[in-house]
């Protein structure tokens, strides 16, 4: 079977999603097809009502799309497509830059302050964690303390923004595979191998935590250990405190 191309229905959604209604999308597709016609032409081809018709043609002259004479009886004539097509990206552009120029302005208006709002939040997949660990990393002020099992858990993206990071503030990080320390050699990162202690026990994953307010875990599953990682972090909350003075007590522990 091949395909047919658009049909009429498909292309009155399709202008829907550029911000005409049904009844103008259908105007707008008969006077292309009759380049210049009545309102009585148009309905002869659509099922649009006559009465419908003035209104939306109105419309779609304010869009620009149309022109109208004002004869007995009124004639409409379609611009090109390629006009019409730069009118309707200009007018969705304009419709997207005000929106998101309220967005922008409201962004946090609301924002949760406390802590029972804000919480304790879930990530899931290595990809999402590495991207959420990296944004941590940027809003260290004092230090930063990372900890990972195993090489394929440190992305180059995580050692580049750790190394860029060592630049202004204190970078430690810890691992029992000496692959991932050897990583930050020749950088401003302390690094230390861990051998006879770990902080959890079984599917353990990383472990980030900056400055005294910020902190993120995760654990690993499925056959190959990394295949499968889910982590959880919080960021200025009580529960955060906690976790890192847990993690500080235990990093002493291992570097004694």
């Amino acid at each position: 079977m091949t395909d047919s191309g658009p049909t009429r229905p498909v292309a009155i959604d399709a202008l829907g999603q550029l911000g005409l209604s049904k009844y103008e999308a259908a105007v707008f597709i008969a006077l292309q097809q009759l380049e210049t016609g009545t309102a009585s032409e148009v309905d002869r081809i659509t099922d649009v009502p006559r009465s419908q018709v003035y209104g939306a043609a109105e419309r779609l002259n304010e869009l620009g799309l149309i022109d109208i004479q004002q004869s007995n009886p009124i004639q409409y004539r379609a611009i090109g497509l390629e006009t019409a097509r730069k009118r309707l990206r200009k007018r969705r552009e304009e419709q997207e830059r005000r929106a998101f120029d309220y967005l922008h302005a409201v962004q946090g208006e609301h924002a949760a302050t406390n802590e029972t709002q804000v919480g304790v939040w879930t990530v899931t997949g290595k990809g999402p964690i590495d991207d959420r660990i990296v944004d941590l990393i940027t809003r260290a002020d004092d230090r930063i303390l990372f900890g990972a099992p195993e090489q394929a858990l440190v992305s180059d993206v995580i050692v580049e923004t750790l190394t860029a990071a060592a630049e202004d503030v204190q970078v430690t990080v810890l691992s029992e595979d000496p692959a991932v320390c050897e990583q930050f050699d020749s950088t401003p990162v302390a690094t230390h191998i861990v051998t006879d202690r770990t902080m959890i026990e079984g599917q353990r994953g990383r472990i980030l935590a900056v400055d005294s307010e910020t902190v993120l875990f995760s654990t690993l599953g499925g056959p190959t250990r990394s295949s499968h990682e889910a982590a959880i972090w919080s960021d200025g909350t009580s529960v955060a405190a906690i976790f890192i003075g847990l993690l500080d007590d235990w990093v002493e522990q291992c570097l004694r």
